[in-house]
């Protein structure tokens, strides 16, 4: 199966959620090509799969996952496709964040017309070490009123790697039915 990755990344921690999707594809056989939307990625047609990541940040994905699905929305919604949106409000444990998680999502998918298979949460990481110092400050106050992780001498990486694998393989599943 040919599967095409795109993503968009701000800390870095997407791009490496997007290499573990492609690392585990390649194990299993099919060819993957993985892009970051900023470097102009490929159309999506002549791909069995598609999934395109995001992470949020202050209530929206980057412009580059924006500019590219909505250039090719016609081409995603003809070939399986899936979403992977990833953020530290999808480590919580509030029904709150999740809603607001949930209609972010639904916004970007209404935005840009896009219609995919499936749209995974995916718990992100706070990279304390890639904040300058406001940004620091304001995300040690974010997660200290979470229960996080406020030591700033530190990064720590909330993401559920077998959850990912589960969504991957879900998205194999779907698109091999559809062939």
């Amino acid at each position: 199966m040919k599967l095409l990755i795109v993503y968009g990344t701000t800390e870095g921690h997407t791009g490496k959620v997007s290499n573990f999707l492609k690392e585990e594809a390649g194990k299993l056989g099919h060819q993957v090509e993985l892009c970051n939307a900023s470097d102009d990625p490929p159309s999506p047609q002549g791909y069995d799969l598609v999934l395109i990541g995001g992470s949020v940040h202050q209530g929206k994905y980057q412009s580059a996952i924006k500019h590219y699905v909505k250039e090719h929305y016609r081409s995603l919604n003809n070939v399986t496709s899936g979403f992977f949106s990833v953020s530290l409000a999808a480590a919580s444990t509030d029904d709150e964040s999740w809603e607001e998680l949930e209609e972010i999502s639904a916004e970007f998918m209404e935005d840009t017309e896009w219609k995919p298979d499936k749209v995974e949460q995916v718990a992100g990481a706070l990279l304390y070490s890639k904040y300058d110092f406001f940004k620091r400050f304001i995300m040690r106050l974010i997660a200290k009123h979470e229960g996080g992780d406020t030591d700033t001498s530190g990064d720590y990486e909330y993401t559920d790697w077998s959850k990912l694998k589960t969504f991957l393989d879900k998205m194999l599943e779907i698109s091999q039915k559809k062939k």
